[in-house]
């Protein structure tokens, strides 16, 4: 990932050694990196498919899902107004020409329900795929004084559990949820995906070896009854080294998939 700096306002970001490109603002929102990157990998389909990005904030994990696999078709689902509109620009960039008509930005809030969720385009059994890289500060962490940072980032006591009823109610049956999040979130995922989804796969994500995960992958399959497992660890860095291993590095820069077992 690069920077190419437009103003004081915001950056330009090249992803996928320069395949695609992200308008971001600069200093302050959420800004994308590898764990959007991460969460594209989780995705290895060649069909022809639908995919949702729920909370997509600029855009990146669906612009990076779009660049690798042809054939998908993305719909990026952002609350936050300002957060939809960088996605926009990004999609009119003449970098992303190539998947710009495979790309679709809807402002919507994914908690909703029922009748008002279809309304707002979250609509039942649309998507192949759900994508979500959820907010993951407790509402008692530290408050940061970026109120786009904060929103993208606070969670709410019922966050998995609101997303993942949305994921589940717009994904067609036997379709696929991908998420990324901290490991302290295993617990209320499990427990979300309830009889939703089943055979659940978490990867935990070291730093190196012997450290402590800082993220995990999951994923699931909507109406499956198998039982979950816990893949190999993911290290992202080779020992002594800040040099990313040759498969995230993969993974990172849109090169191959992380398959399901």
């Amino acid at each position: 990932m690069s920077d190419a700096t437009t103003d004081v306002e915001e950056t330009i970001d090249a992803f996928h050694r320069g395949r695609f490109h992200v308008v971001q603002p600069k200093g302050r929102g959420h800004r994308s990196g590898m764990d959007a990157m991460l969460l594209a990998s989780l995705v290895a389909d060649d069909r022809k498919i639908r995919v949702a990005d729920l909370g997509a904030g600029a855009g990146a994990a669906g612009f990076a899902l779009a660049s690798r696999l042809s054939n998908a078709e993305v719909v990026l689902f952002e609350r936050s107004a300002e957060m939809a509109d960088y996605a926009r620009r990004s999609i009119l960039l003449a970098e992303n020409a190539h998947m710009a008509g495979r790309i679709s930005v809807i402002e919507a809030d994914v908690t909703l329900k029922a009748k008002a969720r279809n309304e707002a385009g979250l609509t039942d059994e649309s998507f192949h795929h759900v994508i979500m890289n959820p907010p993951f500060n407790d509402p008692g962490d530290r408050k940061t004084p970026d109120a786009l940072k904060a929103e993208a980032h606070a969670m709410t006591e019922d966050l998995f559990e609101s997303w993942l009823r949305t994921a589940n109610a717009i994904m067609m049956p036997g379709g696929q949820l991908s998420l990324i999040a901290r490991p302290e979130s295993i617990a209320e995922i499990v427990a979300a995906c309830g009889r939703r989804f089943g055979g659940i796969e978490v990867t935990a994500i070291h730093p190196r070896g012997g450290e402590n995960a800082v993220r995990i992958l999951v994923t699931g399959i909507k109406g499956s009854r198998a039982r979950l497992s816990m893949r190999a660890p993911l290290i992202m860095h080779q020992e002594g080294s800040h040099k990313f291993s040759p498969l995230v590095d993969d993974l990172n820069n849109g090169r191959r998939a992380y398959l399901r077992r």
